[in-house]
């Protein structure tokens, strides 16, 4: 598998392309880490069979052990029961190591249980949280009402939350190159703007666009846990009737591009608006880790580190 095509199937969901495979699929998912670890408890990869070999989709470290993993799910398919392989420390494979220098526990599943898979998958698509506990000696899978990801006496319990979610406001290059680059890394992208320039641009990157046609917040654009909202206006007259609206969200990253004194201008006009003060203080900005980012390329890719970095610390919400 090439570098384009190994990215392209990195990128697609696992378990839904498992629960739509017509053949034989195999679920592997890392069930325990020991050490540092490319990829975490509950990353998932699905090993579907087809005329060429094995494909792949998702990936469960940097490359070191997909293609072994594929082996032992051959063999899972042909027992028709899981199977438990381990890597790095504590392995019998002393010829598969892991640059890292942890320990990998993968648990194979032949054959999952496709309509739990579509349910699973149907629920995440209504960004919901979905909780999954599989039975690690027979492979059944059923769906639960809560729970972390980890181990639960026979049970391995995955839970599976939205997607980070990116609602971009603004115009010009600062909100479509945002806008752009989050979507290129495959996250959910819807962006907003009054400007036919953004929308075009943005949209020529492939990314969902949306005309705002007075400023304010729209009564229909619902916001989960999931969600970050950005802000890039140089007029910042659009900005406080957006804000309103945002901050009354349960979205778990606001922020506006600016400077300080455009920063501590917002707040005023959103007191003034009947914002309340706890509302107030949910709002990034200056946004971005790179101070003064003065080219719309590195503010990207400083506010997406940043919003990436507050959705880490969150990620138990």
């Amino acid at each position: 598998m090439d570098i384009l095509s190994q990215s392209a199937a990195v990128s697609r969901d696992p378990l839904a392309e498992a629960a739509m495979a017509a053949g034989p699929v195999v679920l592997a998912i890392i069930t325990g880490v020991e050490g540092p670890s490319y990829r975490p408890i509950g990353a998932v990869m699905a090993i579907i069979p087809d005329g060429e070999g094995q494909g792949l989709v998702g990936t469960l470290s940097s490359g070191c052990v997909e293609s072994d993993i594929a082996h032992h799910a051959k063999q899972a398919l042909a027992e028709g029961r899981p199977r438990s392989v381990r890597y790095g420390r504590g392995s019998p494979f002393i010829d598969i190591q892991l640059p890292c220098g942890g320990g990998l526990e993968i648990l194979l599943l032949p054959n999952p249980d496709r309509e739990a898979l579509r349910e699973a998958t149907a629920c995440r698509a209504a960004r919901q949280v979905c909780v999954l506990r599989i039975d690690r000696d027979s492979g059944a899978i059923r769906l639960a009402n809560g729970g972390q990801t980890g181990h639960d006496g026979p049970d391995f319990v995955l839970r599976l939350e939205p997607e980070l979610r990116f609602l971009v406001f603004g115009k010009g290059p600062e909100a479509f190159t945002f806008a752009a680059l989050a979507h290129s890394v495959g996250y959910p992208v819807l962006l907003l703007s009054p400007d036919t320039e953004t929308l075009d641009s943005a949209a020529a990157a492939g990314c969902p666009v949306r005309q705002l046609i007075r400023p304010g917040w729209p009564a229909d654009l619902a916001v989960d846990a999931w969600t970050s909202i950005l802000l890039f206006f140089h007029d910042h007259d659009w900005e406080p009737a957006i804000l309103k609206g945002a901050l009354a969200t349960p979205g778990f990253y606001i922020g506006s591009q600016g400077s300080q004194r455009a920063a501590a201008t917002r707040r005023v006009a959103l007191a003034e608006l009947g914002v309340p003060e706890d509302r107030i203080a949910r709002l990034h900005g200056p946004v971005g880790l790179i101070r003064s980012a003065r080219d719309a390329r590195v503010l990207a890719v400083s506010v997406l580190a940043e919003v990436l970095d507050v959705a880490k610390v969150g990620s138990g919400r």
